[in-house]
């Protein structure tokens, strides 16, 4: 069983920040190959944020750079997004997505519940 946890988000004025952590559990977890952000407003299609794979370096949307950044705290099984300098077009749900190989050898998917932000202007 696995379990993967969103939490932090909120509403917060422009220009503030925000931190997010999403937090992956359960007794089947053997490896963590990847944990990244989504996120997806009303009326559009979910997209990524930013990425970590395991040993490399992170990527960003590039609506996001300069401004997120993504760490990972790998014996947590945790993973960050610092939000700053946050614009109200940041508003959405965010999705925390993880790719996990189990004690059984096989990978598969995970998606959090989401987490709320809301920038206002």
């Amino acid at each position: 069983q696995v379990q993967v946890v969103e939490s932090g988000g909120g509403l917060v004025q422009a220009g503030g920040s925000l931190r997010l952590s999403c937090a992956a559990s359960g007794s089947d977890i053997f490896s963590i190959n990847l944990m990244d952000w989504y996120r997806q407003a009303p009326g559009k299609q979910r997209e990524l944020v930013a990425g970590m794979i395991s040993g490399r370096s992170a990527n960003y949307a590039d609506s996001v750079k300069g401004r997120f950044t993504i760490s990972r705290d790998n014996a947590k099984n945790t993973v960050y997004l610092q939000m700053n300098s946050l614009k109200p077009e940041d508003t959405a749900v965010y999705y925390c997505h993880a790719e996990i190989r189990t004690v059984r050898g096989f990978s598969y998917s995970y998606w959090g519940q989401g987490t709320q932000v809301t920038v206002s202007s």
